[in-house]
């Protein structure tokens, strides 16, 4: 698979969970396709499976919000890596890396690691580089949210 066409899976993915649309979000998952969450240690077998979870938290109930805001996507072949932040009713950045393996165009497995931002340590900055910025890359949004 070639960028532009990773880069399609991941904004339809992000533009249709922002829209609460799931059932649209998984036109692109195999029946047999797998999620985890290694972070709480979850896995959803099967589509139907996430798809209903998925429908039921807060975003997708109008409880609250989801907002996505790219950074990038880089990988090759069938594996792609989607990383950015996702804020809750405007709330603080929760960064992610969501990486998902393609199988003919559509999602097979699905990996996606949550990190709250936190401040660099001082006893590193011997060794950084000031300056690294957020925004999006290569031409993708700046946010992807509810009716957007």
């Amino acid at each position: 698979m070639r960028y532009d066409e990773a880069r399609e899976v991941f904004l339809h993915l992000w533009r249709h969970t922002a829209n609460g649309d799931e059932a649209k979000a998984h036109e692109l998952y195999h029946d047999d396709a797998v999620l985890e969450f290694p972070q709480s240690g979850e896995r959803f077998l099967g589509k139907a499976s996430m798809q209903g979870f998925r429908e039921q938290y807060g975003a997708q109930t109008g409880v609250a919000t989801l907002d996505f805001e790219p950074r990038e996507i880089r990988g090759d072949g069938d594996i792609w890596i989607g990383e950015g932040q996702a804020r809750y009713d405007g709330g603080d950045p929760i960064h992610f890396v969501h990486v998902i393996e393609l199988r003919g165009g559509k999602v097979r497995r699905e990996t996606i690691y949550f990190a709250e931002p936190f401040p660099a340590p001082e006893w590193r900055r011997p060794w950084a580089e000031e300056g690294a910025t957020w925004g999006p890359r290569d031409g993708l949004p700046a946010r992807i949210r509810r009716g957007g």
